[in-house]
């Protein structure tokens, strides 16, 4: 089985006090195929100057949805349709309303599902780009802390946020998101329905049948039932065939091939400013770091099956991992 693997490189020079909406220079799209250990650039990517703030701006490719023969990818201020395997460009949206997206995906009757994670926002809109629904994740208005008229596209980082959001997901007609810093997957659509995933702070997920499966940056797979609202398992990835002890990397893609096997991605962690976000980070920075790569777990046996460094690659960030189509 190849992978596609969503993320970006790194810039050549990086300065110490760089955060991660400074430090990417170009988004990329790897085929990587694992059994060989080869990994072949299928976009390189950098986002127009009218679409990214001015100044020394991320371009890199977030967390993506493929479905239907279509990869829909993000950057941090425009959403990207692909047909695969062509990688022929069928869409291309870019919002005022668009900062440091994180997850598209999408919705019904053909729209699309974004997390504007820098607005703590999540938005439907059209593949024309005309917006039909939009929810602050807190439940707030959506425009009480910040301003229809900004274009949030030219705004370097709103950080620090609130909540948060990473993931947008879908059970049926209801709409769903992951709450980075309330630590939940949280039904937008009806409020009343939550998971709490009260381990670390959650990031990716994947409905897989009729259970949910949610990645936590610490290096653990969360298992969600849907019908009891509750977490039913976690598997910490952290122990399994590791015995330095070192630090697997900022847990965040996910691909679940079966109810026993899944793909997990891993960025080598960096010093941030922002030090709440690597709280669970426990002598981090030292040389037994690993280096940005996926992981394929068997979940049952708490085995490692295989693994890729995709830094050789010149992938320097993962975000998200999507099978390759047959040809």
């Amino acid at each position: 089985m190849r992978l596609y693997v969503t993320g970006g490189r790194q810039k050549t020079r990086i300065f110490k006090r760089e955060e991660e909406w400074n430090v990417y220079e170009r988004a990329l799209l790897l085929e990587v195929d694992p059994d060989k250990g080869t990994a072949e650039t299928r976009l390189d990517y950098q986002s127009p100057p009218e679409a990214c703030a001015d100044g020394s701006p991320s371009i890199l490719f977030k967390t993506g949805t493929l479905e239907g023969g279509k990869l829909y990818l993000c950057t941090s201020t425009e959403v990207l349709i692909y047909q695969v395997p062509e990688f022929k460009r069928a869409g291309y949206v870019s919002l005022p309303c668009f900062n440091d997206l994180h997850h598209v995906t999408p919705g019904t009757n053909g729209s699309l599902l974004a997390a504007s994670t820098g607005l703590d926002l999540v938005v439907e809109f059209t593949a024309e780009g005309k917006v039909l629904r939009e929810w602050n994740v807190l439940g707030e208005d959506p425009w009480r802390r910040f301003s229809k008229k900004v274009d949030y596209r030219k705004v370097l980082t709103t950080k620090p946020h609130l909540s948060h959001p990473n993931f947008v997901f879908m059970t049926g007609e209801d709409v769903w998101v992951t709450r980075f810093n309330q630590k939940d997957a949280l039904c937008l659509t009806l409020p009343a329905k939550r998971i709490a995933i009260d381990l670390e702070k959650p990031h990716d997920g994947q409905p897989f049948n009729g259970k949910l499966y949610f990645t936590t940056v610490d290096g653990r797979v969360v298992i969600g039932d849907l019908g009891k609202l509750e977490v039913t398992e976690v598997i910490d990835l952290n122990p399994i065939d590791n015995p330095s002890g070192a630090l697997l990397g900022w847990c965040r893609g996910l691909y679940v091939v079966d109810e026993r096997h899944a793909w997990v991605g891993f960025t080598r962690v960096r010093k941030t400013k922002f030090k709440e976000n690597i709280a669970w980070v426990k002598h981090a920075f030292r040389d037994t770091e690993r280096p940005t790569h996926i992981a394929l777990y068997d979940l049952r046996e708490r085995r490692l099956l295989k693994e890729v460094d995709l830094e050789k690659h010149g992938l320097n960030v993962v975000f998200s991992l999507h099978p390759v189509p047959a040809r």
